[in-house]
C-alpha cells in the first residue's frame, strides 16, 4: 500500500469550521481597514529574492522559501508584504493622492521552526500610510490596529499596545558614541531580551560595547521602566539632549490624538520595544495580550527609508501588520469565537418525480433570492430526507408531496420548534421569508 501523502510541516487545510474562522478574521479586517479609510490592494506571492534581502539583509534568506525558477531568476515566496508594498507604491508614487493609505491581506510564508502561535504559511493583515511624516499618520495607523482588535471584542483588559521609538534609541545610542550599524546591531540585540537568557545578551553586547555593556544593561533597565508619557517625558528630559525636545512634541501630539479617540487606555509607554529589523526609523508598537503572554499580535512601526532603498524617490512611510494565528489562539482561549458555520435557510423533501419537479422550481426560485436552501440530491422515502433535514441544521424544511401539489400547496416546518404551516405555491417566497424572520410556533 502506498504511503498516505501528507500537508507539508507549518501548512493547513481550511476544511470548512477553520474556513470559516480565516473568513471571519478577513471579514473584520476589512471592515475596519475600510472604515478608517483605507484602499485595499494585493501583490504576487512570487517575488524577486533581492526585493527582501535588499529589506532585510542577506540574513533572512534562512527563513525565506527560495529558489531559482526556470527563467534562472532568484525568487522567493513572501515572507511578508511590506516590501511588495514599497515597491508598489514607489514604482507609482508620481501618480498616487497623498496620504497613500492602502491595506492587504494575504498569505505569506517563512521556513522557520514551528511553534505555537507560529506556522509556516499564514496569513497577514498589513495597513500602511505613506507620503505623510508626521505623527497624525503613526496615530492613525495605531488607531486603526486597536480598533481591529475591538471589533473582536478585546478590549483593553485582553490586549495592550506597546508603543517605543528609534529615534529615541538611535540619539541614546549615538550620545554612547556607537555609529549607525553598531546601533542597529545593538537594537537587534534589545529586541530579543525578553526571549533569550540574560547571559546570552550580555555576551552578545559585549561585543559591542566592551567594558560599557553593565553600564548600558543598567540604562536599558531605567529605560524599560518608563510606562507612561509622564514617565517619558521625564526620563528624556533627565538625559539633558536639547534635541529630544523636538522629538518629544511629536510624542505628545500622538499621544493626544490616541487620547482624545478614546484609546490611550489600549496603549503603554515601553521603550524595551524596539523591533530589530534595520528599515525602522521612529516610532514602532507591537501589541500583546495583556497579561504578557505569548506571541506579539501585531507590530509595526515607521520606515521612512525602505522606498528609497528599493531605488525609487524617497517617501515616508509607516504600517502595521498582524496575524491570523496567535489572533485567532488569542479568540479562542478568551471564549470570542462567535459561531461561525452559517445556518442553512431551509431544506426540501419531495415525494415523486412530479413532486420533484415543482420542489426543484421552489429551489431555483429561493436560492435567486439569496436564501440557502440545499435538498437530497438522490431521491430516497419521506423518512429518510426529514432525517437528512435533521442533520443539515436547516432553520425549516419545505414538504412537497402528493396531496400538497394536488391542492398547489406547500408544508412548512420550522425545524426548532417543530411547527407546521401550510399556504398556496404563489406566497411560498414570502412565507419563507416571514417565518426565516419569525419562526412557527407549535
Amino acid at each position: 500500500m502506498a504511503s498516505k501523502i501528507q500537508t507539508l510541516p507549518g501548512f493547513r487545510d481550511f476544511p470548512p469550521q477553520a474556513c470559516a474562522l480565516r473568513n471571519y478574521l478577513f471579514r473584520k479586517w476589512r471592515a475596519a481597514a475600510i472604515a478608517h479609510g483605507f484602499q485595499e490592494y494585493d501583490g504576487p506571492v512570487l517575488e524577486s529574492l533581492e526585493l527582501f534581502t535588499e529589506k532585510s539583509g542577506p540574513e533572512i534568506v534562512t527563513q525565506l522559501f527560495n529558489f531559482e525558477d526556470k527563467g534562472g531568476r532568484q525568487v522567493s515566496l513572501r515572507p511578508e508584504l511590506t516590501p511588495t508594498l514599497a515597491r508598489m507604491v514607489g514604482a507609482n508614487a508620481g501618480s498616487l493622492k497623498r496620504p497613500i493609505k492602502w491595506f492587504s491581506i494575504g498569505e505569506c510564508f517563512r521556513f522557520e521552526k514551528q511553534q505555537k502561535g507560529r506556522k509556516r504559511s499564514f496569513y497577514q493583515f498589513n495597513a500602511d500610510i505613506l507620503g505623510e511624516a508626521g505623527p497624525g499618520a503613526d496615530a492613525e495607523l495605531i488607531a486603526l490596529c486597536i480598533q481591529s482588535m475591538r471589533s473582536f471584542g478585546l478590549g483593553p483588559e485582553h490586549v495592550v499596545l506597546r508603543l517605543s521609538d528609534r529615534t529615541l534609541w538611535m540619539a541614546f545610542l549615538a550620545a554612547l558614541g556607537l555609529d549607525e550599524e553598531a546601533s542597529i546591531k545593538a537594537l537587534s540585540i534589545v529586541d530579543k531580551m525578553e526571549r533569550v537568557d540574560a547571559d546570552y545578551t550580555r555576551q552578545q553586547l559585549s561585543h559591542i560595547l566592551g567594558e560599557g555593556t553593565e553600564s548600558f544593561l543598567a540604562r536599558v533597565a531605567a529605560m524599560k521602566a518608563v510606562s507612561s508619557i509622564e514617565g517619558l517625558e521625564a526620563f528624556v528630559s533627565g538625559l539633558g539632549m536639547e534635541a529630544l525636545s523636538e522629538r518629544m512634541a511629536q510624542w505628545r501630539e500622538l499621544w493626544g490624538i490616541l487620547d482624545a479617540m478614546g484609546l490611550a487606555e489600549f496603549c503603554r509607554v515601553d521603550l524595551g520595544i524596539v523591533r530589530g529589523l534595520a528599515y525602522y526609523t521612529g516610532f514602532v508598537f507591537e501589541v500583546f495580550e495583556r497579561s504578557g503572554e505569548g506571541r506579539a499580535l501585531a507590530g509595526g512601526g515607521r520606515y521612512d527609508r525602505l522606498v528609497e532603498k528599493l531605488g525609487y524617490a524617497p517617501l515616508h512611510a509607516t504600517g502595521f501588520a498582524a496575524g491570523d494565528v496567535t489572533l485567532a489562539d488569542l479568540l479562542e482561549s478568551k471564549g470570542l469565537l462567535p459561531s461561525l458555520l452559517p445556518a442553512l435557510d431551509c431544506y426540501v423533501v419531495y415525494g415523486g418525480e412530479a413532486e420533484k419537479a415543482e420542489a426543484m422550481r421552489a429551489v431555483a426560485t429561493l436560492r435567486s433570492l439569496g436564501i440557502s436552501v440545499d435538498y437530497p440530491v438522490k431521491a430516497a422515502g419521506f423518512g429518510k430526507m426529514f432525517k437528512q433535514a435533521d442533520l443539515s441544521g436547516a432553520r425549516l424544511c419545505l414538504i412537497f408531496g402528493g396531496e400538497e401539489l394536488a391542492e398547489r400547496r406547500f408544508k412548512m416546518r420550522d425545524m426548532a420548534s417543530g411547527g407546521e404551516v401550510t399556504g398556496p405555491l404563489c406566497d411560498l417566497v414570502e412565507g419563507v421569508k416571514l417565518r426565516l424572520a419569525h419562526g412557527i410556533e407549535k
